[in-house]
């Protein structure tokens, strides 16, 4: 969905968060808070909300009649997010959506008791987020972005599109149980590849250019784009390094590839925050977050970029692009 679509959805500027709504005579308005990791102007999480708004209204709730919505956009810092999720929580939701898996703990330490619905988390039990994937247990629930083990796909995916490289730069969040999961995957596999994997950190944008910069001096160099919102968050710039070395680089989400990027593998996130939205409706009538358990993803996408792999001299396999979902000219 467009900016100016989701803009229109939600009934105003996107600057004019939080939506307030007016029941009808007798009707009771239900209010959700959503936390994300993001600037309100992020187009990405935009999106991930509209979708998100979208689902809940072919549910039945429509803003300004039955339902409020209360969004806290909490940037990528972590003071920020205990702020927010302490403002959210302080209003008192019928139930919170948290936007990924950095904001969740924060929200964790404000509510035990409020329902909590995340999307975009990878290990949830390790995490402690729930008692288990089956039974959560707690006042959380929600939606995998995906397992750890799929993160070695991506290593596979970029030997099979850039054969000549043997050196790969993995950015990741080591603050994060993701940024680590997802490396350990990746290193596993690197050995039967016949590459050598580099870890660098997101944890600022000085930073990622530093380490990209130095890591790309060495010939048959590629690179790979972990799951975090500090790489979203700083996606421009990887982009633009990714492209300024020729570094051939798999990433997790298609809007890189959309963007500019070389090839992405990984879940339909706009998909998982649809289904968050049926999790919403459950618990706004009277389901409880403890006993729906944790779903895993169902749909996933490969997506190449035709024009990046020739910028970069690259030949893209047939057999890979016929697999591939979408292939952007």
């Amino acid at each position: 969905m467009l900016r100016r679509e989701f803009i229109s959805l939600l009934g105003g500027a996107a600057v004019a968060w939080p939506i307030t709504a007016r029941a009808q005579q007798g009707e009771r308005v239900r209010r959700i808070g959503i936390l994300l990791p993001a600037a309100a102007d992020d187009t990405v999480f935009q999106t991930r909300v509209a979708a998100f708004v979208q689902e809940l209204a072919l549910l039945g709730w429509a803003i300004g009649r039955n339902v409020r919505v209360d969004i806290r956009w909490a940037t990528t810092n972590a003071a920020e997010f205990r702020r927010q999720a302490e403002e959210l929580v302080a209003l008192a939701p019928d139930v919170i959506l948290a936007g990924s898996v950095s904001i969740v703990p924060s929200l964790l330490q404000a509510t035990r008791t409020i329902p909590i619905v995340f999307v975009l988390v990878p290990d949830p039990v390790g995490a402690g987020f729930v008692n288990s994937l089956a039974r959560p247990g707690g006042n959380a629930t929600g939606f995998l972005n995906f397992e750890y083990g799929m993160s070695g796909k991506w290593l596979q995916l970029l030997k099979e599109v850039a054969p000549t490289v043997t050196r790969v730069a993995v950015l990741r969040d080591p603050a994060i149980s993701a940024g680590i999961g997802q490396l350990a995957a990746i290193q596993s596999v690197a050995p039967q590849l016949g590459m050598d994997v580099t870890p660098l950190n997101v944890r600022d944008a000085d930073e990622i250019e530093r380490t990209v910069t130095a890591f790309a001096g060495t010939p048959n160099s590629g690179l790979i784009v972990t799951a975090s919102a500090l790489a979203v968050v700083n996606r421009k710039l990887i982009l633009m390094l990714a492209a300024r070395h020729k570094l051939p680089a798999v990433y997790w989400e298609r809007f890189f590839v959309a963007a500019g990027g070389l090839i992405s593998y990984g879940p339909d996130l706009i998909d998982s925050y649809r289904r968050a939205a049926g999790y919403v409706d459950r618990i706004l009538k009277g389901e409880k977050p403890a006993d729906l358990p944790v779903q895993a993803p169902t749909k996933y996408e490969l997506t190449i970029n035709i024009k990046t792999a020739k910028a970069l001299g690259l030949t893209v396999p047939p057999a890979l692009l016929t697999s591939a979902d979408e292939v952007i000219e």
